[in-house]
């Protein structure tokens, strides 16, 4: 199952930078994930200073 970005998304970019295939994008006041390119490796909610990203 593909990660998502909760609400509690600060907008600081470690995610998509810590992102090995390149599946997180700047959203429209948060970060989003494209659950095609997700390869759940877990990488984002590793390097999320709030928790955002979680497994859906």
């Amino acid at each position: 199952m593909a990660y998502a970005i909760s609400d509690d998304c600060i907008s600081c970019g470690a995610c998509a930078a810590g992102c090995p295939v390149n599946a997180i994008s700047e959203g429209d006041g948060k970060y989003v994930i494209d659950a095609d390119l997700c390869t759940e490796c877990g990488a984002c909610a590793d390097v999320c200073p709030v928790g955002a990203p979680a497994q859906e």
